[in-house]
């Protein structure tokens, strides 16, 4: 398998993406006063087309593909009394990935797959335990995913390579479903989530993925928050305990075995309601002594104007990440640009969250009570160890539609300038003129 320097960056990432999908629930198939039944239902599927190439697609003329994904099973729950409950779901999903694959060459659009996704048990405390809060005490094992924060280290197992990078050996394929990050359970976790809604409140965890692309990363963590109605204050631990090690030292992410990564964040409005304040700091050491130890942080402002027509808010941000900082398990949590900084250089060609400094202005304004419409302006910065070879900037447009609680919608086009093409040591394929990209996703859940 060839090791690039770009595939070990690129693969850093959590290259599929998502969407934000209407709240997903169960329709509902059996319950009494002291228990419930549920099925479970969510389909998604996306067409994209890219007038440019990057890293590994062999086409380099551009790609057009499909991807889509089902996701079924059933859940529930079964009470205790005192509110308690024990809780559990499981859920498969079948994916795939037509056409010509992505753009980045990660899928060949030949991917498809049925598997467990989602197989968890659990424990809630209602009000057994006042002295933490109305459930106060959660407790849960198994196939599920997780995030911490707004997702700017852990935000699920959502990495969703297809064959383009298999090789020597190495299978990378989840099944497709590329961009819209079908599978996100991690394969097992241990979860204890102590505390309510305000206060003093903790997670302690310990997750492993299944995850090839992840290397089958192996850690555990704390993370304290206080939730006041200002915002939220969060320190969070993170240890690295094990990896596979073929599949590390292919993706340059021997660091992971014995990696301590500390995060500090604030996120709320600081008691100015049309404020928006959002930052974390994080510093990191390599488990791996040949490896730099590396930080990375953020900062974000915004701004809503609630009482104007459209009520637009706009937000800036500016984010710096060292050389070789290992983004982990980031993905998307808030929004567009969060944590897929520009369609285009996030998810295909690069910068990504590593290596490179960010500066971030959204807009977002919403025309209707179900429909949102925005631009994501990004540039991209001291890239590549500071030669500048991935320096670029990104412009998207979007717009996104509840059509009802089942139906989202969401189209998207984006425009990305590189300042080199590969053949100068960037990553966009013949040349570094702009390209044209455009995207639009359907989800449906029940």
């Amino acid at each position: 398998m060839h090791q690039s320097k770009h595939l070990r960056r690129a693969i850093l990432c959590v290259f599929a993406s998502s969407i934000a999908i209407p709240t997903a629930f169960a329709a509902e198939v059996s319950s009494d006063e002291n228990y419930q039944l549920n099925a479970d239902l969510e389909l998604a599927a996306g067409l994209f087309t890219s007038d440019k190439s990057y890293l590994y697609d062999t086409e380099q003329g551009g790609a057009q593909w499909q991807e889509g994904y089902i996701k079924y099973g059933l859940s529930g729950s079964y009470s205790l009394g005192n509110s308690t409950a024990f809780y559990a779901g499981i859920n498969a999903l079948s994916s795939g990935t037509w056409g010509d694959g992505d753009a980045g060459g990660f899928s060949t659009g030949d991917e498809s797959d049925t598997d467990l996704e989602d197989a968890y048990v659990g424990f809630k405390s209602g009000n057994l335990l006042p002295f933490l809060g109305q459930d106060g005490l959660d407790i849960s094992f198994g196939s599920q995913s997780f995030a911490i924060g707004d997702g700017f280290l852990i935000n699920g197992d959502a990495l969703n390579l297809g064959e383009g990078l298999n090789g020597g050996g190495l299978d990378f394929d989840r099944g497709g479903a590329y961009w819209l990050a079908a599978r996100k359970a991690f394969d097992k976790t241990a979860l204890v989530r102590i505390g309510g809604s305000t206060g003093l409140r903790s997670d302690l965890f310990w997750i492993e993925s299944d995850n090839k692309a992840q290397a089958d990363t192996e850690l555990t963590g704390i993370n304290l928050e206080y939730v006041s109605s200002h915002g939220t204050f969060g320190l969070m631990h993170l240890k690295g305990l094990d990896v596979n090690e073929p599949y590390a030292q292919a993706l340059g992410l021997t660091g992971r075995d014995g990696q301590d990564t500390t995060s500090l964040r604030y996120q709320g409005n600081a008691g100015v309601e049309p404020l928006f304040l959002s930052a974390e700091f994080v510093t990191q050491d390599q488990g791996d002594a040949s490896r730099k130890d590396a930080d990375a942080w953020y900062a974000e402002a915004g701004w809503s104007f609630e009482q104007q027509i459209w009520a637009p808010s706009v937000n800036i941000r500016y984010s710096t990440f060292d050389e070789g900082f290992d983004p982990l398990f980031f993905g998307f949590n808030r929004g567009y640009g969060t944590w897929f900084q520009g369609e285009v250089a996030a998810n295909y060609a690069g910068p990504f969250n590593s290596d490179t400094e960010v500066l971030h202005v959204g807009v977002k304004a919403y025309p209707a009570p179900t429909v949102a419409v925005g631009a994501l302006f990004f540039d991209f910065s001291d890239t590549a160890g500071g030669n500048g070879s991935l320096d670029s900037q990104e412009i998207d447009l979007y717009a996104e539609w509840a059509v009802n609680d089942h139906l989202f919608l969401s189209p998207l086009i984006g425009f990305y300038k590189p300042e080199k093409q590969a053949a100068d040591g960037g990553s966009q394929l013949l040349d570094n003129d702009l390209n044209t990209y455009a995207q639009i996703m359907a989800v449906i859940s029940f």
